[in-house]
């Protein structure tokens, strides 16, 4: 009787392995990106949606290739750490590609070109013309960013943020001298924005040159093949475009 009922317990045991298996091969939520949804117009929230031009590219590549492919929030100061642990499968967040990057992680084509640029208050817009006129003067960035790292060649005081929307308020309130972020989040906090762009100016032409693409990775062919595909066939279509018309990148 025992041998009996040890032998149902093995059998139930096994099965329940079986069952679980199968029910883990049959459930696919597809892949997942994340994104520090604090640089508009390319990634934000709005009345507690995520948005954006990454945003809504991701969804875009994955219907191109007959995927399922999601967005969510995470931090841009353990951004690339969930991607190395595997919490998700991609960034898709204004990365840009840098050699350094490119040791840890994996890239798909270009996506946008973009560049470091200077926000100062329109006030002093006469003195301040770009980054030659910042010597010494206090400057706001976001904290892990390609604008944060730029900084370091240059002999200014450096303020580092949690998000560039600190930043630039820390800047309308005068607690720093200018403000230093992509040329594209540049653009939306000067122009678009109702509340900054009679109060803020952008100084002078980028001082950097960067490609900005989605990360994968290191060694996720799969998913790299995939994004590339979906972009290679959102461009041939014009889908791409007028997504970035949409959210004024062209």
């Amino acid at each position: 009787m025992k041998r009996t009922i040890t032998l149902l317990a093995v059998l139930l045991v096994a099965f329940s392995i079986t069952f679980i298996g199968c029910k883990k091969e049959q459930k696919d939520d597809g892949y997942v990106f994340a994104s520090d949804a604090t640089w508009p117009p390319l990634e934000f929230v709005d009345n507690g949606e995520l948005t954006g031009f990454e945003v809504e590219l991701i969804p875009l590549i994955a219907e191109k290739v007959g995927v399922t492919m999601t967005v969510k929030n995470i931090p841009w100061d353990t951004i690339f750490a969930g991607l190395a642990n595997g919490a998700y499968d991609g960034v898709a967040s204004g990365v840009t590609v840098t050699e350094e990057r490119k040791n840890s992680m994996d890239f798909s084509t270009t996506i946008l070109k973009a560049g470091q640029i200077v926000i100062v208050r329109t006030s002093d817009s006469d003195t301040i013309k770009g980054m030659q006129d910042l010597e010494g003067k206090k400057i706001g960035v976001q904290i892990g960013t390609t604008g944060d790292f730029a900084l370091e060649d240059y002999p200014v005081v450096k303020r580092a943020y949690d998000d560039i929307g600190l930043a630039i308020e820390d800047l309308l309130n005068g607690n720093v001298d200018a403000a230093v972020c992509d040329s594209l989040i540049a653009s939306d906090f000067v122009l678009a924005n109702e509340n900054y762009k009679s109060k803020l100016t952008v100084a002078g032409e980028p001082f950097t040159q960067e490609d900005i693409a989605i990360a994968v990775k290191k060694g996720n062919t799969e998913l790299l093949s995939l994004i590339n595909k979906g972009l290679e066939l959102a461009i041939a279509d014009g889908s791409f475009n007028a997504l970035k018309a949409k959210w004024n990148l062209l």
